[in-house]
C-alpha cells in the first residue's frame, strides 16, 4: 500500500442508503492465546478478528452462544421487537403453529429458514447445518430474544482478570526480523504481540525486515502475523524474559507464486471490503450502484459479499434495506433526497444475484500492496471490550485519560483505562418500548460524560466520581425509536447543539428544552460541530448519505452561510474544527471536505490511495497541528493529511477494517495519539505515529 502520497484530485459519486446485516457461513474455531516456549508456528489462522466474525465464533465455537451471534447477524434486523415487518421470536417454541399453519417444531422451523417465504429470503445457501443447529439451540434457550439489554460477554476480554500493564511508549522493547523464504523485502509486514490480558500491539517491519515493539512487561505472549494474506498464517507462543529481548527470526512462506491468491473463505476474510469489491466482476455502473446505495456506513461490504442468495431472496433483501427508513426502525419508507430509482434497484438485484448467487465462483484474488516508508512508522494497539454484539459507535477521552465509548444497540457504555485495558461498564436505564442504544459521547472539562440516547431521544449525564446517571428528554419532533437525537455538539458554555426540524437548535442540558433556534435551509444536517471558541457551528449534508452541501453558522451574528461542492455529491458527514477555525468533514463520496470559516469557501481533498473509488470517510478529525485524520470506510487504513503541505500518510491496520465512526485525538502527546472504536471488530483502537 502506498506510503506518503502527493495530493490527488479526482471526482467520485456519493452513496446513500441503509442496512444489510448479513454474514458468511460458519467454519473454524478459536485458539487460546496463552504463552509458552517457542515452538513450530501455527499454519491455520485462528486469531484474526475478521475470520472469527465471518465464522460466527466471536462469542463461542458452537451451541446457543454461537447461535446468538447468528441470530444477531441474520435474524435481528427483521425479527426484533421494535420493528413491524416480521414476528418477534421470543418463546417461539411455546407457540402452536407458524403463520403458514404448520406446527412448530425443529423440522418446520429449519425448513422455514432454509426455504424462506413470501417476505423472507431463503437461507439454504448461506447457513450450514451446523449454523442452523446452533441457531435452533438459541431459539430454544431462555436468552432469546433479549434486545440490547444483556449482550454476551467477550471471552477474549481478560483485562479484569489479568493485572497487566499496557505500554504508553512506542519503542525500546522486543526486537526481531521478518524474512521471506522466497526472498525479497519484508517491509510493511505487520508483527503483533497479544498479551495475557487480550490487548494486541502491532508494529511494522522496515525496509530491512526489522521491527521493534514498545517495552512490555515480561511474561507469556502470542507472537503472530495479523492479516497474513499472501503468506501462510504464522503464530507462536513466546516468553519475554526481559522487557527488551531479541526474538528469533520470523520466516514467512508465500501462499502463492504469483500476485493472485486462491479465493478461499479464509483469504476473503482477510481482504478489506474495497479489495473484495475490486476483485468482483461487473461494470462500473453496477458496482457504483451498490456502493452508493448499500454501503454508506451502516455496515461493511463484507456483510454483503460473504453470503449467497438466489435472485428471489436478493430481491427481498434489497427491497427491505433500500426502502427501510434510516429515521426509524418501524416505518418502511423511501428517504427523501435519495437518488434511488427502480432501474438502479434492479441493477443491484441482478448484480448481486450474479456475483453472490448460489453458483457464483470467485476468480483468483488480488490485494493491495503492503505499507512502505512513513506508513510503517506507527504502533497500533487494540483493546477488547467486555461485551460483544453491541455495535460500538463513538469514543471520547476525559481529563483523567480514560477513553469512553458508546454502544449503538445496547444499554451499556463504558470507560477504558489505556494503561491496563480494564473497562468499567455502566448500564443506562431502559425506556419502555424503546430500543436501548447510545450514539455520541463527549466528556466536558470537569470530567462529566455526556451521551446521546438516540432511540429514546434522551441526553444522559454520567458523573464518573459517583456513578450517578441523570437523563433528560430532548425536545424533538422525531418519534421514539428513530435516530432523531444522535450527533450533538457540546459548546464551551456547556450548551448542547443539534440540528433538526429545519433549525440549528441550542439546548439547555439541564432541561432538554430548545432555548434558541437558527433557521436552516434543510431539514437537518448529519453532524453538528462547534468551534473551540464557541463562535461557529457547522453541519454537513442531511442524513450523511447524499448531498453536496454544508452549512456554517456565525453564532454571534446569526448569519448562516450555505455552501456546496458543485454537481458531484461530496456528502460531508461528521467531523470537527481545526485550530484555525475551519470545519472538516469525512466525505461519503471519498474525499475530505473543508469549510474555510474566513473565506466561506468549501473544498475537497482526495486521498491518492488504491481504494478509490470503493472507499469513503464517515468522519474527519483535525489535530492540534492542523493535520486531519480519518478511517477509510470499507478500507483497512487510517489516513493522515497535512493541508499545508498536501502530504498524505496511510497507516494500514491489523484487521481488514477501518470502520471509524468517531475519532478522538489526544493532543497532549507528541506526536498526537489517535483513538477510535471499530464498529466491525468491536475493539477500541489506539494509533501512535512515531513521527
Amino acid at each position: 500500500m502506498a506510503t506518503e502520497h502527493e495530493v490527488g484530485t479526482s471526482a467520485t459519486l456519493l452513496k446513500t442508503a441503509l442496512l444489510l446485516i448479513l454474514l458468511l457461513p460458519a467454519i473454524g474455531a478459536q485458539t487460546p492465546i496463552s504463552g509458552g516456549d517457542s515452538q513450530a508456528p501455527a499454519t491455520v489462522e485462528t486469531l484474526q478478528h475478521s475470520v472469527r466474525i465471518d465464522n460466527y465464533t466471536i462469542v463461542a465455537d458452537n451451541g446457543e452462544d454461537r447461535g446468538e451471534t447468528i441470530y444477531y447477524f441474520k435474524c435481528w434486523m427483521c425479527h426484533n421487537k421494535y420493528t413491524k415487518s416480521a414476528p418477534y421470536l421470543k418463546d417461539l417454541f411455546q407457540r402452536e403453529s407458524l403463520s403458514s399453519g404448520d406446527p412448530i417444531n425443529e423440522q418446520t422451523i429449519v425448513a422455514k429458514i432454509k426455504d424462506g417465504g413470501s417476505r423472507m429470503p431463503a437461507f439454504r445457501y448461506s447457513l450450514t447445518d451446523a449454523d442452523l443447529s446452533d441457531l435452533i439451540a438459541y431459539l430454544h434457550s431462555k436468552k432469546c430474544c433479549v434486545e440490547g439489554e444483556n449482550q454476551p460477554t467477550n471471552p477474549w476480554y481478560r483485562a479484569s482478570q489479568k493485572n497487566w500493564r499496557v505500554p504508553r511508549a512506542t519503542g525500546g522493547g522486543a526486537t526481531g526480523q521478518v524474512k521471506l523464504s522466497a526472498g525479497g523485502s519484508a517491509e510493511g509486514v505487520m508483527v503483533q504481540l497479544i498479551a495475557p490480558n487480550g490487548v494486541r500491539t502491532t508494529v511494522y517491519a522496515n525496509l530491512d525486515g526489522k521491527y521493534q515493539f514498545p517495552q512490555m512487561q515480561p511474561g507469556d505472549y502470542t507472537l503472530r502475523i495479523p492479516t497474513p494474506l499472501e503468506f501462510q498464517p504464522y503464530q507462536r507462543p513466546v516468553t519475554l524474559k526481559t522487557s527488551a529481548p531479541h526474538l528469533e527470526d520470523i520466516v514467512l512462506t508465500s501462499r502463492a507464486k504469483s500476485e493472485y491468491l486462491t479465493p478461499t473463505q479464509e483469504i476473503e476474510s482477510e481482504l478489506s471490503g474495497a479489495e473484495i469489491m475490486w476483485n468482483l466482476p461487473g461494470t462500473a455502473r453496477e458496482k457504483d450502484s451498490v456502493r452508493r446505495q448499500c454501503g454508506p456506513a451502516c455496515h461493511s461490504y463484507q456483510q454483503i459479499f460473504r453470503v449467497r442468495f438466489d435472485e428471489r431472496s436478493w430481491r427481498l433483501i434489497v427491497d427491505r434495506m433500500l426502502h427501510y427508513s434510516s429515521a426509524t426502525l418501524i416505518n418502511r419508507s423511501r428517504a427523501a433526497g435519495n437518488d434511488l430509482t427502480p432501474e438502479i434497484e434492479e441493477t443491484i438485484v441482478k448484480w448481486l444475484s450474479k456475483v453472490r448467487g448460489p453458483d457464483a465462483k470467485d476468480e483468483p484474488l488480488r490485494f493491495f500492496p503492503r505499507p512502505q516508508g512513513a506508513s510503517t512508522q506507527v504502533v497500533v494497539t487494540e483493546y477488547e471490550l467486555p461485551r460483544l454484539l453491541i455495535s460500538p459507535h463513538d469514543v471520547s477521552g476525559d481529563p483523567r485519560g480514560n477513553i469512553w465509548y458508546t454502544s449503538h444497540k445496547s444499554r451499556f457504555v463504558g470507560s477504558l483505562d489505556p494503561d491496563t485495558g480494564v473497562v468499567k461498564e455502566y448500564a443506562l436505564p431502559l425506556t419502555d418500548g424503546v430500543m436501548p442504544g447510545t450514539h455520541r459521547v463527549m466528556a466536558d472539562k470537569n470530567g462529566i460524560v455526556w451521551f446521546s440516547e438516540n432511540w429514546a431521544k434522551k441526553l444522559a449525564r454520567l458523573d464518573p466520581q459517583t456513578g450517578e446517571i441523570t437523563e433528560v428528554q430532548v425536545e424533538s419532533a422525531a418519534p421514539l425509536n428513530s435516530a432523531g437525537f444522535g450527533n450533538f455538539a457540546l459548546a464551551p458554555d456547556g450548551s448542547v447543539w443539534i440540528s433538526g426540524d429545519h433549525n440549528v437548535n441550542k439546548i439547555d442540558p439541564k432541561t432538554g428544552k430548545i432555548v434558541k433556534r437558527y433557521p436552516l435551509p434543510v431539514s437537518g444536517t448529519y453532524d453538528s460541530l462547534i468551534s473551540s471558541d464557541g463562535a461557529f457551528w457547522a453541519g454537513g449534508s442531511p442524513g450523511g448519505s447524499y448531498g453536496n452541501d454544508a452549512h456554517l453558522l456565525n453564532i454571534r451574528t446569526g448569519e448562516m452561510t450555505n455552501l456546496d461542492t458543485g454537481p458531484q455529491l461530496s456528502s460531508p458527514r461528521r467531523g470537527g474544527f481545526d485550530p484555525s477555525g475551519n470545519a472538516w468533514f469525512g466525505g461519503g463520496g471519498g474525499s475530505l471536505v473543508e469549510i474555510e470559516s474566513k473565506t466561506h469557501r468549501m473544498r475537497e481533498y482526495w486521498p491518492p490511495t488504491p481504494y478509490v473509488p470503493y472507499t469513503d470517510f464517515y468522519e474527519a478529525m483535525p489535530d492540534k497541528n492542523g493535520e486531519v485524520w480519518g478511517g477509510e470506510l470499507h478500507g483497512r487504513g487510517f489516513v493522515r493529511f497535512n493541508p499545508a503541505t498536501g502530504r498524505w500518510i496511510e497507516y494500514v491496520l491489523p484487521e481488514p477494517f477501518g470502520y471509524d465512526r468517531r475519532t478522538w485525538i489526544d493532543n497532549s502527546t507528541n506526536p498526537v495519539t489517535v483513538w477510535y472504536v471499530d464498529y466491525s471488530t468491536e475493539c477500541i483502537v489506539r494509533i501512535q505515529p512515531l513521527h
